[in-house]
């Protein structure tokens, strides 16, 4: 199991104050990372963090940041390597989705929001952590959680899949583009998750009767169920694995 172990290892997780970016946080800190946890929230990042060094003291520092900003993600990487000497590992999760109806209502302010955060962020956050590691000479892992949304049209949410399927591609050109530095960057696309980000769907009795109706596995996902994927993409299990996608969703996008 030692190629799983993150020991010494320095990650950042954006959005990780609460849902699948505070799981994957967790479970770094359990294989042995220090970790970042980034929001736009100082209170539920330090929150976040807190209840991480009750039990791991000193393993999670806390950023409030936030990932539609150009200059946040230096501000990040900056303020990991003061504090932790270095980055190893960036996961980049945070997302927003102001938007939830047909495309055609979309507004400008929608688009505007959901590709700054769900895609300019991403970029912001994977160019600094590379640049990152290609001072550090020893590699690295980026992390982009995308969406079964971003391989098909998700419901009611037309912008959100667009900039989901950006992301995909992101992490296919610099999967490319960074190989010769040894760095793996690859994407994970959850299924319908039951957390606060996704309430509208499972909220929605009707909604929610549908996706789990065509769901292989008959149920939504807990956060917990999405950190295997994380931990294999973060640890050296994964080093001749880039440019992949994948995917758990329960075998939704098998229907």
């Amino acid at each position: 199991m030692n190629q799983f172990d993150l020991s010494n290892k320095v990650a950042i997780v954006t959005g990780a104050s609460r849902g699948i970016g505070e799981a994957i946080a967790w479970a770094f800190v359990a294989a042995g990372a220090n970790v970042v946890i980034t929001g736009r929230s100082s209170e539920r990042v330090d929150a976040a963090a807190a209840a991480i060094n009750l039990i791991y003291p000193g393993r999670a520092l806390p950023i409030a940041a936030h990932a539609g900003e150009p200059d946040s993600a230096k501000t990040i990487v900056d303020q990991a390597v003061t504090y932790y000497d270095r980055v190893d590992i960036a996961v980049n999760n945070a997302a927003t989705n102001p938007h939830f109806g047909p495309l055609l209502e979309a507004g400008p302010s929608h688009w505007d929001k959901i590709l700054d955060v769900n895609v300019k962020g991403y970029f912001y956050v994977c160019q600094a952590a590379a640049q990152q590691m290609i001072r550090q000479g020893q590699g690295g892992k980026l992390i982009n959680v995308a969406s079964i949304a971003g391989l098909e049209p998700g419901p009611m949410m037309g912008v959100y899949s667009v900039s989901k399927a950006a992301v995909i591609m992101l992490t296919k050109v610099l999967a490319v583009e960074l190989g010769k530095d040894h760095i793996q960057v690859n994407a994970i696309a959850p299924g319908f998750v039951k957390t606060k980000f996704s309430a509208a769907l499972w909220q929605n009795a009707t909604l929610a009767k549908g996706l789990t109706d065509r769901t292989p596995a008959g149920r939504m996902a807990d956060a917990k169920e999405i950190t295997g994927a994380a931990l294999y993409l973060a640890s050296a299990a994964s080093d001749f694995t880039t440019g992949a996608v994948l995917t758990v969703d329960g075998g939704y996008t098998l229907t």
